[in-house]
């Protein structure tokens, strides 16, 4: 059973949110204050960005649509000052071979393959290159990197929970997740900042996914197009000058500006999808649109996605619905309240595609989509939906292991009072563990 702080913070957790959510519904749309969409509420606490490497990991916030409140927030891993590796198979020393402890086994279980051997890349950190510290006030001071010798890192899409309705992907909660991430995988993770309901109804927040994902495609053309513009005149390998990395370049949308961190040190055909709770409904329905898109979203490639504990619902109670109705924080009266603000009156159904992923008319075929991890928690009133999915993923051969966390609540690994236990640690290891599979490059394995 959870500790009798996690219940006494749940008590409190719920009593407080659904408050919200109630005031919420009692409020005309037309007296929303921002009808061009917000991506956080007064009372989340957010954390400012970072583009220094405070703690391992240097963060930054851009704004990508000029007509919506979308952004992103980029965390950028230490490691990624170091050399680029060389390439060409390795042998691993016997002595060194990685053994993971039964501890690891112990603490969830597992449904369907789930092989845990990754290679780990070396963690080499050298010297703060690139770094531009300068203390002129009107100077930018923060990481700038240099487009010569860039270690190229994998990409993490991640979208943030909270029921559609609150959360955002700057709260401190949700970047202190981020960051672990980024530093434990060794990846660039971009974390969404979605609009939320009901300020912005189904489908704002799942076309704000998409919308990011266009624009991370958008981002590798315009490098190219720089790197293609820099070599022709002064020859490959030459360093870019600040106001050249600052530069707009007009492609056939409009003007749009490099993003240097991304062009330096980001590899779109290693990318991986990670949502939380409802924001794992968007990272679905993101690759199924990246699925259904195929070629036409190159360079980018979806190779994986990781749902942890997601918001499927339907229509028919499932054993867990019945049993769990109750549960710790997010119980199902006050998911219920959420999924209300969240769909427009006339879509208002159990069973609408943005929240059960087993409808008959869905598509693509299942057997089309990546590689899926699914984290559910054992006192979680959603668990049996996420099993079920991932069972009808393995049914047409689709890699999707399950694990499931004993005596653990919904967003187990996200709530900011649980983040630091010793549960949350387990599980962002065990992401990192089967994550690693897909995005090392196969000439980096180790052989033994």
């Amino acid at each position: 059973m959870p500790s009798l702080a996690v219940k006494l913070n749940s008590v409190f957790f719920k009593f407080l949110f659904k408050q919200r959510l109630q005031n919420r519904i009692q409020t005309p749309l037309n007296e929303s204050p921002n009808q061009y969409g917000i991506t956080t509420r007064p009372e989340e606490s957010v954390s400012a960005s970072n583009p220094s490497f405070t703690d391992g990991v240097a963060t930054k916030d851009i704004h990508i649509d000029p007509f919506t409140a979308l952004s992103i927030r980029i965390f950028l891993p230490e490691s990624s000052l170091s050399p680029p590796e060389q390439t060409g198979p390795k042998t691993k020393p016997k002595s060194s071979q990685q053994v993971y402890p039964i501890s690891l086994i112990q603490r969830r279980k597992s449904y369907g393959l789930l092989n845990m051997e990754a290679p780990r890349n070396d963690m080499r950190r050298s010297s703060f290159e690139g770094l531009d510290l300068r203390s002129d006030n009107n100077a930018y001071q923060g990481y700038a990197p240099s487009p010569q010798n860039c270690k190229k890192l994998p990409i993490m899409l991640q979208f943030h929970g909270g029921g559609w309705v609150s959360g955002s992907n700057d709260s401190v909660a949700n970047d202190f997740f981020c960051r672990r991430i980024a530093k434990l995988c060794d990846v660039i993770v971009v974390a969404v900042g979605y609009r939320l309901a009901p300020e912005n109804k189904y489908p704002a927040a799942f076309e704000d996914g998409l919308k990011v994902l266009h624009w991370l495609g958008k981002q590798a053309n315009l490098a190219e197009c720089s790197k293609s513009m820099g070599s022709g005149a002064r020859g490959v390998g030459a360093e870019f000058t600040k106001a050249e990395v600052q530069r707009h370049i007009v492609d056939a949308i409009g003007a749009s500006v490099v993003e240097p961190w991304l062009a330096a040190h980001g590899d779109l055909s290693r990318c991986v999808l990670l949502g939380v709770s409802c924001g794992a409904n968007i990272a679905d329905y993101v690759a199924r649109k990246a699925v259904e898109a195929g070629k036409l979203f190159d360079p980018i490639k979806v190779v994986a996605q990781v749902l942890m504990y997601p918001f499927f619902i339907g229509s028919v109670p499932t054993e867990s619905e019945k049993k769990l109705a109750n549960t710790y924080f997010y119980d199902k009266e006050m998911c219920t309240l959420a999924w209300r603000l969240f769909l427009p009156e006339e879509e208002l159904s159990l069973d609408h595609p943005a929240g059960n992923p087993l409808i008959l008319d869905r598509s693509p075929p299942l057997k089309l989509m990546p590689p899926t991890l699914i984290i559910v928690a054992e006192h979680d009133w959603m668990r049996d939906r996420a099993i079920a999915y991932s069972e009808a993923l393995r049914k047409v051969n689709v890699v999707a292991p399950v694990l499931e966390y004993k005596d653990a609540v919904h967003e187990f690994a996200n709530l900011d009072i649980l983040l630091k236990t010793p549960q949350a640690q387990a599980c962002a290891e065990d992401i990192v563990i089967w994550v690693k599979k897909y995005i090392s490059r196969r000439d980096n394995e180790f052989s033994y």
